[in-house]
């Protein structure tokens, strides 16, 4: 498995995959080919399809230029190794090739090419699955945390430090902006209202009304196209920095027990990511917000005390219960339900975390098992559920649009 930095990325929303992913591979293929006098650009399948709504068009025009580059919309057009690729060529003044790349966006603001694919150079962690991780760490009696610590060495700590100051200054941002989120539904933000109301609601709805305010403000700041972290997704981001922050506030606890949550996090989400997927195109909302769901019990779990197993237990029970969920926004924004979704799973989040923590951590199902059936219900799902925008809630407020005209 790759670095944790290849997991928690710091970058502009609304998408890792739409929007990231592009301007990196567009970054990089620029780079090969400075000389350019222009490009022609192919999305193909989910990049196509929901592109528009992830301003991914406006991320590849921020690095070539829109005045020489060409875009194509193939959303028909397919590539077996994943949804999210897309084809850069590059041309001199006589209108030759001077070269062409595919990259692949797999989730997480990563992007491969068909080589990368298949290279294991970045690879830093010798174990895979979370057993194997659970087992080595009860036999010697240490944390995930430490498992960590002891294959990235502990210049990771700067790095989450610096993803944790992040998260805090996307919540705080999120939670003081109003106003209506940019694109065709006219979504009025709702952090800022949630958390004044908290302020005077009773201490009963205290406990959801502050999560839910923290996970709001940074999915609407991801929405607005601000600066957020990818844990592990962009329409996953409010989740981790939410859980965490109620945590800190609520414990008194210090910025290095944060990292150090970050870190298991972390472990989880490489697990996933490497094991199955983090990308809503390739294997629908599971693969983003149930992943983020799994990091964020996980850590909230390791600060209320919990042991290896039953910190894998709130993890299980983060991914196991999200299994099926489509990836289906309305107008390709990550919009609805994308911002709603966050503050719900983050409020399942730390019960799982509680669940697991009042349990001896015994349990039938593996999170191994479930990130195994999550992957292969994710492919089992209709191509229409899985950020295309042509199925579930987004067809069908799509249909309603269009009768209302």
């Amino acid at each position: 498995m790759e670095s944790l930095k290849q997991l928690y990325r710091i970058g502009v929303g609304p998408s890792s995959s739409h929007t990231m992913g592009p301007k990196f591979a567009a970054e990089d293929f620029l780079a090969k080919y400075p000389h350019a006098s222009r490009f022609r650009v192919a999305l193909y399948e989910s990049l196509a399809a929901t592109g528009k709504g992830h301003l991914t068009d406006s991320a590849i025009f921020s690095v070539l230029g829109e005045e020489r580059t060409e875009l194509l919309w193939q959303a028909e057009i397919s590539m077996p190794e994943h949804p999210n690729s897309v084809l850069f060529e590059a041309f001199d003044k006589e209108g030759e090739i001077l070269g062409k790349q595919v990259y692949f966006s797999v989730g997480g603001g990563a992007i491969h090419t068909r080589e990368s694919l298949q290279s294991s150079e970045k690879h830093i962690y010798p174990k895979t699955n979370l057993t194997s991780i659970m087992n080595e760490c009860a036999h010697q009696g240490s944390s995930y945390f430490e498992y960590v610590l002891e294959h990235e060495g502990t210049e990771i700590l700067d790095y989450l430090q610096t993803i944790w100051d992040t998260m805090v200054k996307s919540i705080k941002r999120g939670l003081s902006t109003q106003g209506v989120l940019p694109g065709s539904i006219k979504l009025r933000r709702q952090a800022w209202s949630y958390f004044q109301r908290t302020k005077t609601a009773s201490s009963k709805l205290q406990h959801t009304g502050i999560l839910t305010a923290y996970a709001l403000a940074v999915s609407e700041e991801n929405a607005g196209g601000g600066t957020v972290v990818t844990a592990p997704t962009c329409g996953a981001c409010g989740i981790v920095p939410a859980t965490l922050m109620f945590m800190k506030d609520s414990y008194e606890l210090d910025d290095s027990d944060i990292v150090s949550a970050l870190a298991t996090a972390g472990l989880f989400g490489n697990i996933i990511k490497h094991n199955a997927s983090i990308s809503g195109a390739e294997v629908g909302c599971q693969g983003e917000v149930g992943s983020a769901c799994a990091m964020a019990a996980a850590a909230a779990c390791q600060l209320l005390g919990g042991s290896v197993r039953q910190i894998e237990y709130a993890a299980e029970m983060g991914l196991e219960h999200h299994l099926g969920l489509t990836c289906d926004p309305v107008d390709g924004l990550v919009q609805i339900p994308c911002i709603e979704r966050n503050a719900y799973a983050t409020t399942r989040a730390l019960t799982c975390a509680e669940m697991a923590i009042l349990s001896d951590g015994s349990h039938h199902i593996s999170f191994d098992d479930v990130t195994e059936v999550m992957m292969q219900t994710g492919k089992d799902l209709c191509g229409s559920y899985r950020e295309t925008s042509t199925g579930g809630l987004a067809k069908l407020v799509s249909l309603r649009l269009h009768n209302k005209q």
